[in-house]
């Protein structure tokens, strides 16, 4: 079993985690993280794992460093949940002029934030979440950019021994199976679909 009883898990990432927590009495939000928290009530209720939402919409990883110990380390979790990487491509498309966040900064700032939770929260472990997509095309510009993002995450995955969520791989291999349906609303932001995958995707890989 991946969790043990009473296990605080800490998501943190940016509007596709956060959905509109702040205004859920819950603060979990409509997306993935209250999918995993309604699963995790109904299905394993023995458990009794406290889920805590810190997704904050348009974030990249250096805004998750600004806010790393009031939303992450404060909490002394037993598991981090990241999904981050969307906006630090996103922002390269929209607004190329802005301060960027290319593979070798996003690479060493998330490794940071790792090494500091592993020196000040004894016995965190991690959940690492692929970046999902830029748009629904494989081959789309941003899908292209996100590739070295993706596999920084795989890579750090193996570093810190973290559960990796193949979450872009998923949408991906969803994609190119040509349903006709939507994962997302505009590219990024995830329809019911785009969320319940993300769920099911995350809970494979703690072996849910």
């Amino acid at each position: 079993m991946t969790f043990s009883k009473g296990n605080k898990i800490v998501f943190i990432g940016d509007s596709i985690t956060d959905k509109g927590r702040k205004t859920d009495p819950l603060k979990l939000g409509a997306g993935y993280v209250r999918v995993l928290h309604d699963y995790f009530v109904t299905a394993r209720p023995e458990l009794s794992l406290e889920i805590i939402n810190e997704g904050t919409s348009g974030n990249r990883v250096i805004d998750l460093q600004k806010r790393w110990r009031l939303d992450v380390l404060d909490h002394k979790p037993d598991w981090v949940s990241v999904s981050i990487g969307i906006n630090d491509v996103w922002r390269q498309l929209d607004s190329p002029d802005a301060e960027q966040v290319y593979p070798d900064r996003y690479e060493s700032v998330y490794r940071s934030l790792l090494q500091q939770t592993i020196a000040e929260v004894p016995g965190c472990r991690f959940i690492l979440m692929q970046p999902t997509a830029v748009k629904e095309n494989p081959e789309s510009t941003g899908n292209q950019m996100l590739k070295p993002y993706v596999e920084i995450v795989n890579r750090l995955a193996v570093e810190f021994n973290a559960i990796l969520v193949p979450t872009h791989t998923a949408f991906i291999d969803f994609l190119q199976r040509g349903t006709g349906k939507s994962l997302t609303t505009d590219g990024v932001h995830m329809t019911t679909l785009g969320d319940m995958l993300m769920a099911t995707t995350w809970l494979k890989a703690v072996g849910e």
